[in-house]
C-alpha cells in the first residue's frame, strides 16, 4: 500500500484508513473529556489521584467504545447477510415470474397461430 510496496494505492482504501484514524482519535478525545468531567466532580481527590482516576476512567470508556463498535460492526455484517439473502430470493422470484410470463406469451401465441 506504500510506495515501497510498489503496489498501487487505492483512494478508497486510503480514505477508509484515514477515516479510521480520525474516528479512533475522536473516541480517545471523547474518553479523555468524559474522564475529566467525571474527575472534576470528585473535588476531594489530590492531583495525583485525580490523574489516576482520569486515566482509568478514560481507559474504561475507550474499552466500552471499542466493544460497542465491534458489536455494531458484527450486527452490520449480520444485516448485510440477511439483506443479501432476501435480495437473492426476490431476484429469483422476479426471474421466475418473468420466465413464466414469457412462457405464457409464447404458449398463447402458439395457440393463436395454430388455430389460424
Amino acid at each position: 500500500m506504500t510506495a515501497m510496496d510498489e503496489r498501487p494505492v487505492r483512494a478508497d482504501d486510503l480514505i477508509s484508513e484515514i477515516e479510521g484514524h480520525l474516528l479512533a482519535e475522536a473516541a480517545r478525545a471523547e474518553s479523555r473529556a468524559a474522564a475529566e468531567a467525571f474527575a472534576q466532580r470528585l473535588d476531594w481527590l489530590t492531583p495525583a489521584e485525580r490523574a489516576e482516576v482520569e486515566r482509568l476512567y478514560a481507559e474504561d470508556h475507550l474499552s466500552l467504545t471499542r466493544q460497542a463498535w465491534r458489536h455494531i460492526a458484527g450486527r452490520c455484517l449480520d444485516l448485510r447477510g440477511e439483506y443479501e439473502d432476501r435480495y437473492r430470493a426476490l431476484r429469483q422470484r422476479v426471474l421466475a415470474g418473468g420466465l413464466l410470463a414469457v412462457a405464457a406469451v409464447v404458449a398463447s401465441t402458439t395457440v393463436v397461430l395454430a388455430t389460424r
